[in-house]
C-alpha cells in the first residue's frame, strides 16, 4: 500500500510538473514490486538543463558497489545480470530529469542493501554551463512480510476514529432536524387549535347576537 502511495506521489510530481524531494522507502517484500526513489530538483525551475542517473548496488557485507543501472533519455540500460529483467525506469520522461525512481520487480533476499542514485546534471546557464553531482543512497532491506510501520497504524486508529465522530455527528443532526420538524408541526397544529377555537367563539357570539335581536 505504502508502495503505491510512494508511486502515486512521484505519478504526480511528473504530471504537475513540479519537484518535491520525497525520500525513498526502504523496505520491500520478497517476491513484491519495489519502487527505490531518488529525487533531486532543480535550485531554479526555470532553468533548462539535461540529466543522466546512475544505479548503484552494494550488498549486504560487502564494500564495493556494482554499477547496476544507467539512464540517458530515453535509454534504459541494466548493467548487472543480478537485475537483468527486473529494473524499469520510473523517473522524468525527458532529458532535465529531476526524479531518478527504478522500479524493481520481484524483489529477493539478496537485494537487501546499499543502493546509491547519482545524478549527473548539466544546467544551461546564460554565461556558461554549470555541471552538478548529486549522489542519494537508500538503505533497503527484503522482509518475507511487510511489517506495518506506526504511521500506518495511527492513520487507521484516526480512520476508524473519523468514520465514528462522522456517524455520532450524522445522528446528531437527524435528531436535530427530527427535533425542529416536529417543534414546527407542534406549532402548526397548536396555531390551527388557536384559529378553530377562534372561529368558534365568533360563530358563538355571532349566534348569541340574533338570540338578542
Amino acid at each position: 500500500v505504502w508502495n503505491f502511495f510512494h508511486r502515486l506521489s512521484v505519478t504526480l510530481c511528473q504530471c504537475h510538473g513540479g519537484c518535491a524531494e520525497v525520500d525513498s522507502l526502504t523496505e520491500a517484500v520478497a517476491g513484491e514490486g519495489f519502487l527505490l526513489g531518488c529525487i533531486s530538483c532543480k535550485r531554479r525551475e526555470e532553468v533548462s538543463g539535461q540529466a543522466t542517473v546512475d544505479w548503484y548496488f552494494r550488498p549486504l557485507g560487502e564494500e564495493d558497489f556494482r554499477h547496476i543501472f544507467h539512464y540517458n533519455h530515453p535509454t534504459a540500460d541494466i548493467l548487472h545480470e543480478d537485475f537483468s529483467g527486473r529494473l524499469e525506469w520510473q523517473g522524468t520522461q525527458s532529458s532535465d530529469i529531476q526524479i531518478g525512481a527504478v522500479y524493481m520487480h520481484n524483489a529477493t533476499f539478496n537485494d537487501t542493501g546499499t543502493y546509491r542514485c547519482t545524478f549527473h546534471r548539466t544546467l544551461f546557464l546564460s554565461l556558461a554551463d554549470e555541471h552538478v553531482t548529486v549522489e542519494k543512497e537508500v538503505e533497503l532491506t527484503v522482509v518475507a512480510v511487510a511489517n506495518r510501520e506506526l504511521t500506518a497504524v495511527i492513520a487507521e486508529i484516526m480512520m476508524y476514529v473519523l468514520i465514528l465522530f462522522l456517524q455520532l455527528w450524522l445522528i446528531v443532526v437527524l435528531v436535530y432536524c427530527y427535533r425542529k420538524v416536529w417543534d414546527e408541526h407542534e406549532a402548526r397544529e397548536a396555531r390551527k387549535a388557536l384559529k378553530a377555537q377562534a372561529e368558534l367563539l365568533d360563530s358563538k357570539d355571532n349566534c348569541d347576537g340574533v338570540q338578542l335581536e
